[in-house]
């Protein structure tokens, strides 16, 4: 079980920088220094895996694969890969919103003008890396070169048959073919891999752990599904029978139709669910603690029907439930999951958490439409993780803005805002205070914070809404703002509810 505690949700490409986007560098080594002068004991990521086109951590090409915009630059320039000159051409002007088509066009070329320059001893390092990640590594390098060479189409539409089933001999030819650019790809994922391990050190050195995301679903396009599809539900043509979804809930009256394919659970099984368990093992090699999103899944998952319009017409599935967990508890313990158990919870996801004893969610704008709601603060229970709003939800006072002027009289009184303008914004908002003052007094063992909390931002800097393609996971803090926050109240804070 946690140790009563306080997190900060941010994700590495929200952290200040010069370079378009927050990096696995001095500023990330910062940050973790303010969550220990706060007293703040964990820092909270979402996912890792190289982003889909609309910029999306949810939606990758990889399950195992990092995002190669997190490498930090200054780091090649000190091991002496990169000039100051293209340090420089490198820096982006706005430190307020992630700079993601710049970074399209100029990250990976200059990855290469590193990679043009290592020695043969740096080689043998890529190299022993890319043999201990052989499991995904080679598929993902391969399938980022064909996806190129097929014009970015998905493999379903590849010409070449043998390399769309994924035949051995096919591909075994093809990484002869592109074997310099498969090894270009394993150097920048050795970068991003390397580079976060010392920031992970940083961490462990000042006491603060790290919680990752790891997504329930893949993408279809992902080179997860290409190398390894008979453990997905899929057709004769790769395409899928059903797709992931929810069905209508808080966030979206139709529900939400992802279009993930859908686990082939039984085939799965007969190996020990050993594709998942290779996944796990690779999260808990980045994190400390680990968030399965979309938790309830592996009670019950929402299917529906490919060709349908909306997710209205799904229907439930029973998942593995505790015939998976059994086998991930007996290999990596009890003590490194958080269940993320939102959205509409029934008496079977009630169950296997008790059963996992895994931690719950709460978050506490859910906590403030109807009676005893078990979101509220007070009926939190001491194994779970509560937030004011997680990377879906608006900010605090975005939330304030946008209740009835009812609910958020209730919310005001509840937390004893203590008077003045509730709708101020900035560092010196009370009412956002009086919101987390009120979280971190909850039974639950792990409170945790988005950083827009902590700064009184609004609406504007939410990191997603659900449902919508477009605009999204952009937000960045700049380092002027980061120091404007007032560390010494959070350490109070901590001191006072004994976290």
């Amino acid at each position: 079980m946690l140790k009563r505690s306080s997190g900060v949700l941010m994700h590495i490409s929200s952290l200040p920088g010069d370079y378009g986007i927050g990096t696995f560098g001095k500023k990330a080594k910062e940050f973790i220094d303010f969550l220990s002068e706060s007293g703040v004991k964990y820092w909270q990521v979402l996912p890792f895996g190289p982003t889909d086109s609309y910029n999306s951590p949810y939606a990758s090409l990889s399950a195992f694969a990092g995002n190669i915009n997190f490498i930090d630059p200054e780091e090649l320039f000190n091991e002496g890969l990169l000039t100051e000159s293209e340090l420089k051409a490198e820096k982006y002007a706005n430190p307020y919103t992630a700079a993601f088509e710049f970074l399209n066009i100029r990250k990976v070329p200059l990855l290469y003008k590193a990679y043009s320059r290592i020695d043969d001893e740096y080689k043998l390092k890529v190299k022993a890396f890319a043999e201990e990640n052989e499991s995904w590594l080679k598929d993902y390098a391969l399938y980022t070169v064909l996806k190129e060479a097929n014009l970015q189409k998905d493999w379903f539409d590849w010409e070449d048959e043998s390399l769309k089933l994924h035949e051995k001999e096919a591909v075994d030819e093809a990484l002869i073919k592109y074997k310099d650019t498969v090894e270009f790809i394993e150097f920048m994922q050795y970068l991003f891999y390397s580079q976060w391990e010392k920031i992970r050190e940083y961490a462990k050195e000042m006491d603060v752990k790290i919680i990752g995301d790891l997504p329930m679903y893949v993408s279809l396009s992902s080179s997860d599904v290409w190398a390894n599809k008979k453990i997905f539900d899929l057709n004769e043509d790769g395409k899928p029978n059903c797709v992931a979804g929810v069905p209508p809930d808080y966030f979206s009256a139709e529900g939400q139709k992802w279009g993930n394919p859908l686990y082939n659970w039984d085939e799965m099984k007969k190996d020990g669910y050993s594709w998942w368990m290779e996944r796990l093992k690779a999260s808990f090699t980045l994190f400390d603690i680990v968030r399965i999103d979309h938790f309830r899944a592996f009670s019950a998952y929402w299917s529906v029907p490919e060709d349908a319009p909306t997710a209205v017409t799904g229907k439930w599935i029973d998942g593995p439930g505790m015939d998976f967990f059994s086998k991930v508890i007996a290999k990596f313990g009890d003590e490194r999951i958080i269940a993320e158990d939102l959205g509409i919870i029934d008496d079977g996801v009630i169950k296997l958490i008790e059963e996992t004893n895994f931690p719950c969610m709460r978050v506490m704008q859910f906590g403030f439409d109807f009676e005893d709601n078990m979101h509220l603060p007070h009926n939190h229970p001491r194994n779970s993780v509560a937030y004011t709003g997680t990377h879906d939800n608006n900010t605090a006072l975005g939330y304030l803005w946008e209740a009835t002027p009812e609910e958020r009289a209730y919310v005001l009184d509840y937390c004893n805002f203590p008077g003045g303008d509730w709708a101020l914004g900035g560092f010196n908002n009370t009412s956002v205070k009086a919101m987390i003052k009120t979280l971190w007094s909850s039974p639950a063992n792990l409170a945790v914070v988005p950083i827009q909390d902590l700064c009184g931002f609004g609406k504007d800097t939410k990191m997603n809404v659900p449902g919508v393609p477009n605009g999204n996971w952009a937000f960045r803090i700049s380092e002027e703002q980061l120091k404007c926050i007032d560390t010494k109240w959070i350490k109070n804070l901590n001191k006072t509810y004994h976290r």
